[in-house]
């Protein structure tokens, strides 16, 4: 029988504004961006220059943007990108690095991470007939890697081959303040490496909405030429900007609590048969259910009160985030353990 789907783990941009975010957004001084003279984004931006530890930062709408902006900074039409596996650069932009930027993606490694010695394997010789090399992108956490962290030394050592090579490097940072917090890393140490840094507030930060880019003041006055392009300049965006500020201040302390429920999703899972759960080390839970498509899985969970999202023609995903009241853990790890048992 069908039931109300109670619980939505499709993922953490499902989360609602808390009634201490709404009333920071409401009681937000703002002014007109585009001119520059918004003081709650002005605050937000600054705030979160200083937390990645770059020079300036740029409040955009959506992660999207942020990465394309990156882009059009650091390469000209023809250029090529070094990405990872399944980089949502590559992956879940429309194609935007191509239809935007005109630049191609290369993908280097498996499972969205690889290493330096991946990364230069790749870089084009300087040749008429080969596009140009001019920058690599990081993801981290990757999403379609369930989450997983870059390993720090291999981001050093990729920094290192960049700068030989005169390359940039962009970090998507999408979920940074996750991977903050599971290799118990500061956000500015795991950006210093980085000439630009992307990151969202409406993941697990909750926010309603916005991103931005960091990096040097120079390149992110450029950036804002570009956003202004790409239809990004908003006016009174203060509203919006306060409740990303107030959710960079008050739920980046909380994200292990997203971490620690998504391990126990996983360790509940992995006992039900013909279920491989994959690693955790955020807040994604990637499980595989081999012979089984997943559109069933996806359905079965949502008779059973829960929404995951398939991620494959076998594979499904639940993230953690600070709408899943931690009360009720058990009752969805045994909806989905049902589920999981009804869709084979």
């Amino acid at each position: 029988m069908s039931t109300t789907a109670l619980f939505d783990l499709r993922s953490d941009t499902v989360t609602q504004p808390t009634d201490a975010m709404r009333a920071a957004m409401a009681a937000a001084p703002v002014g007109d961006d585009v001119y520059g003279e918004d003081p709650s984004v002005r605050a937000l931006e600054e705030r979160v220059a200083e937390l990645v530890g770059k020079e300036a930062a740029l409040f955009v709408p959506s992660g999207t943007q942020a990465n394309q902006i990156a882009l059009l900074c650091h390469t000209t039409r023809g250029d090529e990108v070094i990405v990872g596996e399944g980089a949502h650069c590559a992956f879940y932009e429309s194609g935007a690095a191509g239809a935007l930027a005109g630049v191609q993606l290369v993908c280097a490694g498996r499972g969205g991470l690889f290493t330096a010695e991946d990364a230069e394997a790749l870089i084009k010789p300087t040749d008429d007939h080969c596009p140009q090399t001019r920058l690599i992108a990081i993801e981290n956490t990757h999403n379609r890697a369930g989450g997983r962290v870059f390993p720090q030394q291999d981001v050093l050592a990729i920094a290192a081959l960049a700068r030989r090579r005169g390359l940039a490097l962009h970090l998507d940072g999408a979920r940074l303040w996750n991977a903050a917090v599971a290799s118990g890393t500061s956000e500015a140490t795991l950006s210093e490496a980085f000439d630009t840094v992307s990151v969202c507030f409406s993941k697990g930060l909750g926010a309603p909405v916005g991103s931005a880019l960091c990096g040097p003041a120079p390149l992110i006055r450029r950036a804002r030429r570009w956003r202004k392009m790409l239809g990004g300049g908003m006016r009174q965006a203060g509203i919006v900007a306060a409740g990303a500020l107030y959710a960079l201040e008050h739920h980046r302390a909380r994200l292990p609590l997203d971490h620690a429920a998504a391990r126990s999703i996983a360790t509940a899972l992995a006992d039900v048969p013909g279920v491989t759960v994959l690693p955790v080390e955020t807040n994604i839970v990637l499980i595989d259910v081999p012979g089984v498509p997943a559109a069933r899985v996806v359905a079965a969970a949502r008779e059973h009160g829960v929404l995951i999202g398939a991620f494959g023609p076998e594979r499904v995903r639940a993230v953690t985030h600070m709408g899943l009241d931690p009360a009720a853990l058990p009752g969805v790890t045994r909806a989905l353990q049902r589920a999981l048992g009804a869709a084979r």
